[in-house]
């Protein structure tokens, strides 16, 4: 298996409204044939700079990468943790796969891999048939945010009084990975952030709701992957989701012991090998690219800084 990576590089995208959406390209090193290109949804209160390990395994694979900072979130525009409209979130995802697209050769593959809140955020827009993907790779979804009785009842008004009144998420950050660098490297880290609206959280609560509703008509070819010991997210909501999917098309795969941020564990190897042999399946050989088409994620912009490992 090829180790050969590529440097990172950073670049912005104006979304309707005028906000910057923050973009970062790992593009596929000289000399390995293009399989595929995926982009990266990250979690809430991070940005995709974490998922600089993952990006370089999968350039590694053979497939180009792209992430992107959600609205309020890491380098983009809006205030941290809120949402101007409820779709926010899955507009601006609709957006990054035309615009990737848009630079990617016919018959080559566009896979997603949404992490927490990315992974239902990437998940809803399926649900909602928004745009054609090729694939899905959910990482520890939020598709249970294992909300109190309470919290329902605040969401059932907040939304419409303060939706974008910003409080502490609540996350308890040491139970992002068993690896306490990882941790420390999270809290330290000055892109990440710990806000949260009533309007994000209506929308998490929605947009499962949305997502295990439609998970018996799926057709989406998926890989699922979650934690049993996750604390952040509850695992029920995937265990839902994999009950009521089609298994010829959704993949499931509990890794026991395990906390929220499973590719970045103490042994995180067993998921990339997991994630490795499904893309194998899914997506075996080289893609074709079609003539004097540009490179499917052409490097743009300054290189990146190092940054903490993802939640």
């Amino acid at each position: 298996m090829t180790t050969a990576v590529s440097d990172s590089t950073l670049s912005t995208y104006t979304a309707s409204d005028g906000e910057n959406i923050a973009l970062q390209d790992w593009p596929l090193p000289d000399g390995l044939a293009l399989r595929g290109v995926v982009l990266i949804v990250h979690g809430l209160g991070e940005h995709a700079g974490r998922h600089d390990a993952l990006a370089r395994r999968l350039n590694g694979w053979g497939f180009a990468v792209r992430g992107y900072d959600h609205y309020g979130h890491g380098e983009s525009g809006g205030a941290r943790g809120s949402l101007p409209t409820a779709s926010r979130l899955v507009d601006d995802l609709a957006d990054m796969i035309d615009s990737t697209r848009s630079r990617m050769g016919r018959g080559v593959p566009l896979i997603v891999v949404g992490h927490s809140l990315g992974g239902l955020v990437a998940a809803d827009l399926v649900a909602q048939d928004r745009r054609r993907i090729d694939g899905l790779v959910l990482s520890s979804p939020a598709l249970d945010p294992g909300l109190s009785l309470l919290q329902k009842l605040m969401l059932a008004t907040l939304p419409h009084i303060a939706p974008n009144m910003t409080v502490n998420n609540g996350l308890e950050t040491a139970y992002i990975s068993h690896d306490l660098e990882v941790v420390a490297a999270y809290r330290r880290d000055p892109r990440v952030h710990d806000r949260v609206s009533p309007r994000i959280g209506r929308f998490i609560v929605d947009a499962a709701a949305r997502t295990l509703r439609g998970a018996a008509q799926w057709r989406v070819p998926t890989l699922l992957m979650y934690a049993s010991d996750d604390r952040l997210v509850n695992p029920s909501g995937s265990r839902a989701f994999a009950a009521a999917a089609p298994r010829a098309v959704v993949t499931t795969q509990c890794f026991d012991g395990l906390y929220h941020e499973i590719l970045h564990e103490l042994d995180p190897e067993p998921v990339y090998q997991r994630l490795m042999q499904w893309l194998d399946v899914r997506f075996s050989g080289p893609a074709r690219r079609a003539p004097h088409q540009s490179a499917p994620l052409a490097a743009t912009s300054r290189s990146s800084a190092g940054s903490s490992p993802a939640s």
